[in-house]
């Protein structure tokens, strides 16, 4: 997804919280978040700083299997940089499943994320859990969870 179609999505996805307009329905939000969630697996693929910076909370944060965490500054950072390459980062299909409970949305997906990073070339799947927040402003990236690489 490039910058404007980002643009257009995620003012399409405000719409459904600005105040004074009827409120999306389960099915509408569940389809809003899910489409975000591969908005910004793209954003990172592509290294798109600003499309990321979009979608993630100010108070973003990300617990790696091994328990180290990542700031929504490091993730911006790291693409601003472009120093990861992504030949994959991608949502194996028919994996991803959204779950709504009012104002919170969760992601969960096996991801394949594959390239080349300081260290070298990497090839893994992994599971996630991306938790997404209502805001005046529209949902937003706040929380993720991702496991320790799959067995092959």
């Amino acid at each position: 997804m490039d910058s404007k179609m980002l643009s257009l999505f995620l003012a399409t996805a405000a719409a459904f919280v600005v105040p004074g307009v009827a409120r999306a329905g389960p099915e509408d939000d569940r389809r809003a978040v899910a489409a975000l969630d591969l908005a910004y697996q793209a954003a990172v693929k592509r290294n798109d700083a600003a499309a990321m910076d979009a979608i993630l909370h100010d108070d973003f944060t990300l617990v790696l299997g091994d328990g180290r965490t990542v700031s929504r500054d490091d993730l911006l950072k790291e693409a601003r940089a472009g120093s990861i390459t992504y030949e994959q980062q991608d949502e194996d299909p028919g994996t991803q499943v959204v779950r709504i409970w009012g104002d919170t949305a969760v992601v969960t997906a096996r991801l394949w994320v594959k390239g080349v990073n300081e260290k070298g070339a990497f090839d893994r799947r992994l599971w996630f859990s991306d938790t997404y927040v209502r805001t005046p402003e529209g949902w937003r990236y706040a929380f993720a969870q991702a496991s320790l690489a799959l067995p092959k």
